[in-house]
């Protein structure tokens, strides 16, 4: 086993002389420095764990050296030798982070209590650092496996919905088969049109549950381009405006003048504004009222704080407490066995993509509103655009 090192600094040789051999009978490989210019040099090349150095010294005293070793390497002990009559500079080397001090003329047994002093709080040290990586390394793999557990459970749920909402398909397409064969069977043209008529509305139902997964599972920055924020609100109202006259459904639009040109991705808020509004329409067509005049309004908003505030409001159904705290979840959807719930979740993925915020309001029977605010990313006047 090698001997530890230990460094000896002292301007005095023959301190150095008698200290030295003291410590090597004591098992320690010692190098020695007469000064502390001279001790620094050694410690950088050696980096010895133990220095014991004179407190007054000529040129670099041993505070200064003691500080400077400290700077370098906070782990390495460092034992003050001093007279009776510096006591004030001994206190002060503790204060340093001495390890300790021990007043001349040096006795072994004085000697050897500082040293057992440094080696017990090396010990310390490093025992600390161990328990501390310890810990640090329990800490990450716990996180690792919360972390995957949380995963494993996100992915169970989504297997879970995602099933459900197949299984839902599945279901349609069955019934539709069934209304088919039974209109072939008894040769009932309105049995015939009635089952593939089913059995279309749910293959399309499986094209758009693909699509929307793969747009949903796209990990794609938006396509900024700088433009006028009622551009998505004029295209998705002249869209929709046939489909909202087929189901009885009155649509608005109401614009905002005073909207700057700025940097957004039209076409991932043309998608979002256009489910909304879809159903926002469906949410009325369902929903038997005779009171009223059933209708859609899409409009935009200029919202302190905010480059734009997009609304989606209906006068229909509604929703209650509970769906409303659901509305968000993946595959979520309040059509039922109608809906797949992917379309609230890319609007939500899009508007979090560029850094918004979506929100709903709604009250059962009275209808809701859905709000998107984009943050400003840069607005110009749009006096200044060509």
């Amino acid at each position: 086993m090698m001997a530890e090192t230990i460094l000896l600094v002292d301007d005095e040789e023959g301190i150095r002389k008698v200290l030295g051999i003291s410590l090597q009978d004591a098992g320690y490989e010692v190098l020695t420095a007469a000064s502390g210019e001279e001790a620094l040099n050694v410690f950088r090349t050696q980096k010895p764990s133990l220095v014991l150095t004179d407190i007054k010294m000529p040129g670099m005293d041993g505070i200064e050296l003691l500080r400077k070793i400290k700077k370098e390497s906070a782990d390495t002990e460092v034992i003050m030798l001093t007279g009776h009559g510096d006591l004030d500079l001994a206190i002060k080397s503790l204060q340093c982070e001495a390890a300790d001090f021990v007043t001349k003329p040096i006795s072994d047994e004085a000697l050897e209590i500082a040293l057992k002093r440094a080696h017990d709080r090396m010990w310390m040290r490093r025992r600390l650092r161990e328990y501390t990586e310890s810990l640090e390394a329990l800490v990450h793999e716990k996180t690792q496996q919360l972390v995957q557990s949380e995963r494993l459970a996100a992915i169970g749920q989504t297997i879970t919905t995602l099933a459900h909402a197949i299984k839902n398909i599945i279901g349609g397409l069955s019934g539709g088969m069934f209304v088919l064969e039974k209109g072939m069977e008894l040769s009932n043209e309105e049995y015939r049109a009635q089952g593939w008529d089913m059995l279309k509305g749910n293959v399309a139902k499986i094209k758009n549950l693909s699509l929307g997964l793969l747009n949903y599972a796209k990990d794609r920055e938006p396509d900024f381009e700088l433009c006028d924020p009622n551009r998505p609100v004029r295209e998705v109202f002249n869209l929709m405006l046939p489909r909202a006259e087929d189901a009885g459904v009155k649509l608005k639009m109401e614009l905002a003048e005073d909207l700057n040109y700025t940097l957004l991705d039209p076409e991932g808020i043309h998608s979002c504004l256009l489910n909304l509004v879809t159903n926002a329409i469906d949410a009325c067509a369902d929903f038997e009222c005779v009171n009223r005049t059933l209708e859609v309004v899409i409009r935009s908003l200029s919202v302190d704080g905010w480059t734009v505030e997009y609304q989606v409001e209906d006068n229909g159904c509604g929703m209650d407490a509970e769906t409303r705290k659901q509305v968000f979840n993946n595959f979520f959807s309040t059509k039922g066995s109608k809906g797949t719930g992917l379309g609230l979740m890319i609007t939500r993925k899009v508007i979090t993509e560029h850094g918004g915020a979506i929100e709903l309001t709604s009250e059962k029977g009275k209808g809701s509103i859905f709000a998107i605010r984009l943050p400003k990313k840069y607005d110009i006047a749009a006096s200044k655009i060509d």
